[in-house]
């Protein structure tokens, strides 16, 4: 029965008691979750068999998911293309776009979907209690009642199809047009083809691949969930319902609610409107049993490991470039219901190849057989795996780095695993589990590791979520041989293994040779008839595309209103302590007993040129000894005392459109329990680094690290690559950025590698001035988020943190002039098939001030006029136009298989938003969507950068508040009235390409093309 507690927990243990039933759903257990400070209860709807976790918590960001087992039986992508085309319009929504919908008129703090080796996850977050109901209403329909029955064009587009090129002289029928169709160049086209051929083009996503298909080959894990574009245009429109149809089931589903919500209309709701009612899919195999064409019963998806199987070595070529040479070593860790095995493998695999100064690591990286390990435990399987990864291998080398691996692993298991690397990894492990900052919505975060268990076992819903007895656990066995016992099993007995080798090969034999010859093949084998009939049902699907969504359609959408918008949630004022020793940006943030401290080191004292080294001495401290302790010991300390500390740098643009100024940035969390080290451990990194006798080879290693790091950045982030460049063109800020962190930071390092003998000692003395001249109190900002008990206790200890005056004369202080930025116009060529484009300014070059109404255009515009031309016509996975700020606007596209029709759709954005005609309804989601992307909460760390930043860059305090009261006063007229403006941006803002060769050619745009890897 209802309860009129307001306490969730509460509530829920009045209503949820173990043997009952509520609302259909027999609750079977209820656990407490001290992890989570939650109460878990699993429930079994006993009419349809749903599955059912709730979370009850006091979160405030209430969150829903429902899963689905989907191990795929090919690589055609099957159920990722239907992860995207459920969400194209339902029985009771039958709207084109009902998620895009959702992103521009709810107040959610998350909305996505994701597919994983063997599950479908369609999870949904938001601080509003109703808009919770209408994403579950919404998400719940697409994917029981999804209209890719009766819209084979959902299918094409979401999916694949073919389309013809025409040449541009071609006639529209006649012997002449057959002629025409003849000379028309075939291709592919489809959101999901061309997502995943951005996606394939990373090598390290190609040796994951291929590891999975030799470790668990006859298994769903054989196969690309995602879709192999070679693969994607074997699926036919009927094996995709069918495979809807046969998974896309209550039976088949796992749900889980999440948060401070009223749990007795939730399985109301589920019962009521979905459980118990038939679906599409349950007709469809009605029907199917009907016509004795599928069994009686549903089948139960069931699990088995597969038996051990050992690959000794496998090759894989990939045309890509030489430095993309990669050898991965994969081993089988047991099974995914062994919670402690799995994770001491993960602490064991951090403790031996997590740092430079890992034992195992350092082994390798001694022994040159590459640029740099990584490795990563993979549990979101049946049977987890850890994947070694050797990247920039050398040729031939996959047997000896095994063998180095496992020698290195001998000598650990004979001698002991050092126990305070160990300690220090669990540790650290504990700070970020009590920090909970997952990157995304708790609820949603907490929902997808739930299944990395319930999936396989329905006893299992909470095991993946109670790791607190595992690590006491393993606490405990650090004083035993459990860990060495661990590593023999796992490499030294372990017959459940993969070594593969991934060989660049010259891009002539690339697969979009191999696609050009199979589609030309393709077309010749079809008839003339045939080739009318890829034009017509192009013509078919770009007509659908292109239709409105009727008034009555659009109509059936929940939406919240204006008025459903709360106010504003307070934040305390930011406070600069001036009785610290260092001014200090004091934040009164509850911050669940961790703290974190910050110094902000004026880079104005650096010459432009110099800025490269700069990015370099924050990459190497950490990484080198000080003076009190060996690169191990402190590799060791940081990670057993602090929960995090990095040196980064930041560029805060000034009130003045020239005027930029840049920070080192020296960030640290630590327990509240451990203020001490977080006073002292950062101040010994910074001040007694011995960077004037550093190790040359250690410093090739990390240099070698930070450039790998960067290319795999292009090749799979490249948007945001090609953003920080077309803004360089027109700001200084972008400028140094790209002098930073940028591809004028690349090329730096790049030339510095090539050159690094001759170049080290000069190296070594630029990074000890540097820090001498850096780390100096003049100029510096600290900030502190925690309690009172802890800033009174890191300030005693740290007193004034060893920080000498510096240089305050003008001379000291202002060495940085930065060059008149110029557009270069640049495509830079990467391994890719596809490409990213972006074109950015700041708009106050322009004279346009832009106020909060931009970020309601930018909504429309990026979720409506965007996402219709650049993604579902165009078939790029992602689009957008920022304006989230007053200091850029840009328009970008990400995986995108073309440039010219993208940049051709972008130019005419502003005439679209000039006749801009929304609905109320429709025009009040835009603003509440804005609204709620400025409402949604905060973790502790990331509030207080936010905070920091406004006020380094010299923005009001009271800029967010007035930026919100703007979007809500906007008005469909305002809106309009910004598209000559838009149309300005659009013709203004210089533009930068990443991708494939193939694509930029194609391009009639005359880029100066740059190679970038080559």
């Amino acid at each position: 029965m209802p309860t009129t507690s307001t306490d969730p927990r509460a509530a829920a243990a009045a209503l949820l008691v173990p043997g009952t039933t509520c609302h259909g759903f027999a609750v079977e257990r209820r656990e407490t979750v001290p992890e989570l400070d939650s109460d878990a209860y699993v429930l079994r709807h006993t009419a349809s068999g749903a599955r059912l976790l709730y979370l009850a918590c006091d979160d405030e960001n209430k969150a829903f998911a429902i899963g689905f087992k989907t191990p795929p039986a090919d690589s055609t992508g099957v159920f990722h293309i239907l992860e995207h085309s459920v969400l194209c319009g339902s029985a009771k929504f039958p709207v084109k776009e009902p998620f895009v919908d959702l992103i521009k008129s709810s107040m959610q703090t998350f909305l996505n979907a994701m597919t994983y080796p063997d599950k479908t996850i369609y999870p949904v977050a938001t601080t509003n209690e109703q808009d919770l109901y209408n994403l579950m209403d919404v998400y719940l329909d697409a994917v029981f009642n999804p209209a890719i029955y009766t819209k084979s064009t959902i299918f094409e587009q979401e999916g694949w199809h073919y389309e013809l090129d025409l040449p541009e002289d071609a006639e529209g029928d006649g012997e002449g047009g057959s002629a025409s169709l003849r000379e028309g160049t075939l291709r592919y086209n489809g959101v999901v083809f061309n997502e995943m051929k951005g996606a394939l083009s990373d090598p390290m996503s190609v040796l994951d691949d291929a590891v999975n298909a030799a470790l668990y080959p006859d298994t769903a894990y054989a196969h690309e969930s995602g879709g192999d574009p070679r693969a994607i245009p074997a699926l036919t429109y009927e094996q995709f319902l069918d495979t809807h149809a046969r998974h896309y089931n209550p039976s088949n589903s796992y749900i889980t609610l999440y948060g401070d919500l009223d749990v007795d209309r939730a399985l109301a709701f589920l019962d009521e409107r979905y459980l118990s009612q038939s679906s599409a899919a349950s007709r469809r195999m009605d029907a199917a049993v009907a016509a004795g064409e599928a069994p009686p019963r549903w089948r139960p998806i069931r699990w088995a490991c597969r038996p051990p199987v050992t690959c000794e070595y496998k090759r894989v070529e990939m045309a890509t470039t030489p430095e993309n040479a990669l050898v991965g070593l994969g081993l089988v860790l047991g099974s995914a219901l062994d919670r402690k095995r799995t994770i001491a493998a993960d602490i064991l695999f951090e403790a031996l190849l997590g740092s430079n100064e890992a034992p195992v690591k350092k082994a390798i990286l001694a022994a040159g057989l590459g640029g740099n390990v990584v490795s990563y435990t993979a549990a979101e399987s049946l049977q987890p795996y850890e994947l070694i990864m050797l990247q920039n291998a050398q040729p031939g080398v996959a047997r000896e780095l095994r063998r180095v691996f496992q020698d290195a692993c001998r000598d650990l298991c004979e001698h002991g695993v050092p126990r305070e690397r160990l300690e220090a990894i669990i540790s650290s492990n504990e700070y970020d589990l009590r920090q909970r900052d997952y990157g995304i919505a708790d609820g949603v975060a907490i929902a997808c590791d739930a299944l990395s268990t319930w999936l396989y076992d329905d006893d299992a819903a909470t095991l993946a979520l109670k790791y607190g007895p595992v690590y006491e656990e393993l606490r405990g066995d650090l004083d035993g041989s459990y860990f060495e016992d661990l590593l023999r099993e796992l490499v030294l007995q372990n017959d459940h293994m993969a070594l593969v080798e991934l060989v660049p090969v010259d891009a002539a034999e690339g697969a979009e040779i191999a696609e050009a010859a199979e589609l030309a093949a393709k077309r010749d084998a079809m008839t003339d008839a045939e080739l009318a009939d890829v034009v017509e049902r192009t013509a078919a699907l770009r007509a659908a595309q292109e239709a409105e969504d009727t008034p009555e359609a659009k109509a059936t959408l929940p939406r919240l209103r204006v008025s459903d918008i709360g106010e504003a949630r307070p934040e305390p004022p930011l406070v600069v302590d001036t009785t610290a020793p260092i001014p200090c940006l004091r934040h009164d943030i509850p911050t669940n007993r961790l703290a974190y401290a910050m110094q902000y080191f004026d880079l104005s004292c650096v010459a432009f040129e110099d800025l490269p080294y700069v990015t370099l001495l924050c990459r190497l401290l950490k990484q080198l000894p000080t003076s009190e302790h060996s690169a191990e010991e402190l590799d060791n300390l940081l990670a057993g005392k602090l929960g995090f500390l990095s040196f980064t740098t930041e560029v805060m643009t000034q009130p003045d459109v020239d005027g930029v100024r840049p920070y080192l940035l020296v960030s640290a969390g630590a327990l509240s329990e451990k203020i001490d080290a977080l006073a002292s451990l950062p101040r010994e990194v910074w001040s007694s680094t011995l960077l004037a006798d550093a190790d040359a080879d250690r410093m090739r290693d990390v240099l070698t690290q930070i450039r790998i790091g960067l290319e795999q950045g292009f090749i799979n982030n490249g948007h945001s690559a090609a953003l920080g460049r077309a803004m360089s063109y027109s700001s200084p800020s972008a400028v140094v950025r790209e002098q930073l962190s940028g591809v004028d930071f690349y090329l730096f390092l790049r030339d510095l590698l090539e050159h690094f003998d001759e170049r080290v000692d000069g190296l070594r003395t630029k990074l000890a001035e540097l820090a001498e001249r850096i780390f100096v109190a003049d100029g510096c900002m600290a900030s502190f988020t925690g309690s009172n008990e802890d800033f009174d206790a890191y300030w005693n200890a740290a007193g004034d943190l060893g920080l000498g005056a510096g240089d305050s004369t003008d001379a000291g202080r202002n060495a940085l002039v930065v060059p008149t930025p110029r557009d270069c116009h640049e495509a830079f060529v990467i391994p890719s098939d596809i490409c990213f484009a972006a074109s950015a300014c700041d708009p106050r070059r322009l004279g346009i001030d832009v106020t909060g109404a931009w970020a309601v255009a930018a909504n429309a515009l990026s979720y409506d006029y965007l996402w219709n031309e650049i993604r579902v016509k165009g078939g790029a996975y992602g689009c957008g136009f920022r304006a989230a700020g007053e200091r850029q606007t840009a328009f970008y596209t990400y995986r995108d298989p073309a440039i010219d029709p993208s940049i051709e759709r972008v130019a005419r954005a502003g005439e679209w938003l000039g006749s801009f005609e929304p609905d109320e309804a429709a025009f009040e989601g835009f603003i509440v969507s804005c609204v709620s992307g400025m409402d949604a909460p905060v973790k502790p760390y990331a509030l207080t950068k936010r905070r920091n930043t406004t006020y380094l860059a010299g923005l009001d305090p009271h800029a967010r508040e007035e930026r919100r009261a703007q979007m809500l006063a906007a008005t469909p007229v305002e809106l309009r009235s910004l598209g000559a403006d838009v149309t300005r941006i659009a013709a203004e803002s210089p533009t930068c390409v990443f991708g494939g060769r193939d694509v930029i050619a194609k391009s009639n745009a005359g880029f100066n093309v740059v190679d970038l890897l080559g």
